[in-house]
């Protein structure tokens, strides 16, 4: 695809989401907590070494980021969303958690963001997504573009909505109905995909499926030492 297309298909992803977003961001968190399942279990799964940079993308409010931060205060951490909205929503809570030294925002698409122009920063030791890749129409290529920002070592991590394995027809139906308002397509591939690209960077890769399937938490991981 050519540049001029990417640029366009950036600003394309941003208005939307800044149409979803600009009427509900200064209450998205309460609303969402109590089906965003599996956001707290990813965040202490991070534990990223003193030091060390940390990136969300699709970091949307910065509820993480902010959590992370607090939670490691010897680790630097940066985030990015497509929409201008909620960039500007995450760096006012940001501020006023008196993080803006230690987090860093950006705004770009998950599919061509460049965090050496950003952040100086080319690879990240943790990497996560957040309930994201079921938003994001080029998914398979996000998570691929992130893999690619990984260092030697270190791990991406996802939480998101799961293949509702467990969940009766009634239940799955209603949900991604529901779901569907909001432009959420459950990704119910995904541990094909992260097979995948863990046979192609030669990664490691574990998923669990929680909640009977409503969610799931996976993790790709970069070995210290390449195994080719």
């Amino acid at each position: 695809m050519m540049l001029g297309s990417d640029k366009q298909a950036d600003n394309s992803a941003a208005l939307a989401m800044d149409r979803m977003y600009g009427w509900q961001h200064s209450f998205y968190d309460l609303t969402r907590k109590p089906y965003l399942l599996g956001r707290d279990r990813l965040i202490a799964a991070l534990a990223p070494p003193s030091g060390s940079a940390v990136l969300e993308i699709g970091c949307g409010t910065g509820r993480n980021l902010i959590a992370a931060a607090q939670r490691w205060p010897d680790v630097s951490f940066f985030g990015y969303d497509v929409s201008s909205v909620m960039i500007d929503h995450a760096r006012r809570a940001v501020r006023r958690a008196g993080l803006e030294r230690r987090i860093a925002i950006a705004q770009g698409d998950a599919c061509s963001f460049d965090p050496r122009h950003a952040f100086s920063t080319p690879k990240f030791d943790r990497i996560y997504f957040s309930y994201v890749l079921s938003m994001i129409p080029p998914w398979r290529e996000a998570l691929d573009a992130a893999a690619e920002l990984l260092e030697p070592g270190a791990s991406l991590h996802i939480a998101d909505f799961g293949d509702q394995s467990g969940l009766g027809s009634l239940q799955r139906a209603v949900l991604n109905r529901w779901l569907a308002i909001f432009h959420v397509e459950p990704r119910l591939v995904l541990a094909t995909e992260l097979e995948n690209i863990a046979g192609k960077r030669t990664l490691s890769f574990e998923i669990d499926q929680i909640y009977r399937g409503y969610a799931v938490v996976a993790t790709l991981r970069k070995p210290l030492v390449s195994l080719l």
